[in-house]
């Protein structure tokens, strides 16, 4: 089932299942996807689904809709578009649940996870930003996680979560959801991404880890 990944700065806020035959992205509360940002229209744009086939239609906004970084009134959407909708973007995903987004990893005891050399042979091919997080104490201490996807997601739902992003240069880390925040080699890490460097300590939910790039 087709999805919308809504994310600002790098960092996913939202994720919309396109169900209906006409889905609303705007400012106003009404509609199904609710973007409050000035920049935003209050109906900025809609979603139609025809049978299989996607389409964005531009609702004569102010600011106008975009698409891979080209403006339109209407056009069909594919599998890992971007659209822009003021500073907010987001991706249209038709694959198959999971196959592009990591699902929240939780520490715990048993917990199994791919190898990172694993991962790091499959990806040395694209020529892909390669990383992973060494988690360093609690259940699962000395496990390696790979950043296989777009945007990994680490922590305690409900506790402590952050998302660890890979971009065109190099990956960043931002905090999502939780009373407590996680800390960037001692610092609190907020709403805004900050960018990781190899050997960089992160402390969440109090598990320690730390951020390899290679």
């Amino acid at each position: 089932m087709p999805k919308m990944i809504v994310s600002i700065d790098g960092v996913v806020i939202k994720e919309v299942q396109v169900t209906k035959e006409r889905t609303t992205l705007g400012r106003r509360p009404y509609n199904d996807v609710v973007i409050d940002n000035l920049a935003v229209s209050g109906e900025h744009a809609a979603v139609q689904m025809t049978g299989e086939e996607v389409f964005l239609e531009d609702l004569n906004s102010t600011n106008g809709t975009y698409v891979n970084g080209k403006a339109v009134k209407r056009q069909q959407l594919f599998n890992g578009d971007t659209i822009e909708v003021g500073k907010y973007k987001i991706q249209f995903v038709s694959e198959p649940e999971g196959e592009r987004f990591d699902k929240t990893m939780v520490f715990k005891p048993g917990m199994v996870v791919p190898t990172a050399a694993t991962a790091a042979a499959e990806r040395a091919a694209t020529g892909e930003l390669q990383g992973c997080i060494r988690v360093l104490s609690g259940a699962a201490s000395g496990r390696e996680v790979p950043l296989t996807k777009v945007v990994t997601t680490v922590g305690k739902p409900g506790v402590a979560v952050a998302a660890i992003t890979r971009r065109q240069h190099g990956f960043v880390v931002a905090r999502v959801e939780g009373a407590n925040n996680p800390l960037l080699n001692g610092t609190p890490i907020g709403d805004e991404p900050l960018a990781l460097k190899s050997g960089d300590l992160i402390e969440l939910a109090g598990t320690q880890m730390q951020f390899i790039q290679t």
